[in-house]
């Protein structure tokens, strides 16, 4: 079959590879969609000290089971499904605390276990033990059900800011994740949303699909926007959905008496800390937390969410291209030219 492995930073190679044999307690999928991320980008660049290489990547997948191995009960081949990409163990300390995210075992599809840039894909027996592969709603296609991915991801780290109903909240970063920010927190009863972006037309683009209550472009000094906005109070939220540590500093500086600022994106880890008012925190009451993955549950929920209609995703995936496009698509990310690009293998 084809498949796209990772062999070292800057060494992907589209290939032939045998198609993977499914084992006791193991599902088989012929991948449908696998869309692309930005850690996918990050990884062809820099590699990840989590990747287990060579290894097919792709971690956002959505596909239909072609067989089914000894002892899998619930499933059915044509099964139309959708899986987790953070597994569990579901038997650690940090899991039976009910905190899956930060399991002390994670592994990951398209880390340890083969990804979905590849025409097959086995499910291993860890994925199906933590609840993590889900029936995807008829209404929906592949392409959308493959965003589920990102949006727990999303879930997660606004479950954490605490975003509800009337807040105001600041999302800085409009890539495919600062949409998925600027939806979901609508959704969930958000009464502003602001976005803001350093590149202009990825910014424009963003604005054109989720229309937030206001753009703020990189002429603008972010924080004096934020708080002409807000009449000088500030916003509830704020979300970093980009890798930039002035992105981390800014916001803290955004918020309001008690807000809470979510590091959604992570940063380099050869420049991964940041200035911190330690004074603006106790004095305001601040809280900052970090963002770790999703849950299974919280994946289910992501495709709920999609299906009910209460955050589309359809129209945020821009590009479309067959496997042996990969690489173009990791170019077409990396120059902002889409919000979303997904690959049908």
């Amino acid at each position: 079959m084809k498949a796209a492995t990772f062999y070292a930073p800057g060494d992907i190679r589209l290939e032939e590879i045998p198609e993977p044999a499914v084992s006791a307690g193991e599902v088989k999928l012929r991948v449908r969609n696998c869309s692309t991320c930005g850690t996918d980008l990050k990884i062809y660049r820099s590699g990840h000290p989590n990747m287990s290489a060579p290894q097919v990547m792709g971690h956002e997948v959505a596909g239909e089971i072609v067989e089914i191995g000894a002892g899998v009960e619930g499933w059915n081949v044509g099964d139309r499904v959708q899986m987790i990409a953070a597994v569990p163990d579901g038997t650690c300390v940090e899991c039976l605390s009910g905190h899956p995210t930060v399991c002390l075992n994670q592994r990951s599809t398209g880390y340890q276990f083969p990804g979905g840039f590849a025409e097959y894909l086995v499910v291993p027996e860890q994925v199906l033990r933590v609840d993590g592969l889900t029936r995807i709603p008829d209404t929906l296609g592949f392409a959308e059900a493959s965003l589920a991915e990102p949006l727990a991801c999303v879930l997660n780290g606004q479950e954490l800011a605490r975003v509800g109903e009337g807040d105001t909240v600041v999302v800085i970063g409009a890539g495919p994740i600062g949409c998925l920010h600027v939806r979901l927190a609508r959704a969930r009863g958000a009464a502003r949303v602001l976005l803001f972006d350093m590149n202009a037309e990825r910014l424009a683009a963003a604005t054109a699909l989720v229309a937030p209550d206001l753009a703020l472009a990189a002429g603008d000094d972010p924080v004096e926007a934020v708080l002409e906005a807000t009449g000088g109070r500030g916003a509830d939220v704020v979300i970093t959905a980009a890798a930039s540590a002035a992105a981390q500093e800014q916001g803290l500086r955004m918020l309001a008496r008690r807000g809470r600022l979510s590091l959604f994106g992570g940063l380099p880890k050869d420049a991964s800390t940041i200035t911190v008012d330690a004074n603006l925190v106790h004095y305001r009451e601040l809280t900052i937390v970090g963002v770790n993955g999703s849950s299974p549950a919280q994946n289910k929920a992501a495709l709920e969410l999609i299906g009910s209609g209460r955050v589309p995703v359809a129209d945020l995936i821009t590009h479309t291209l067959p496997l042996d496009r990969l690489l173009d698509a990791f170019a077409i990310v990396e120059r902002g030219e889409a919000i979303k690009v997904t690959i049908e293998p």
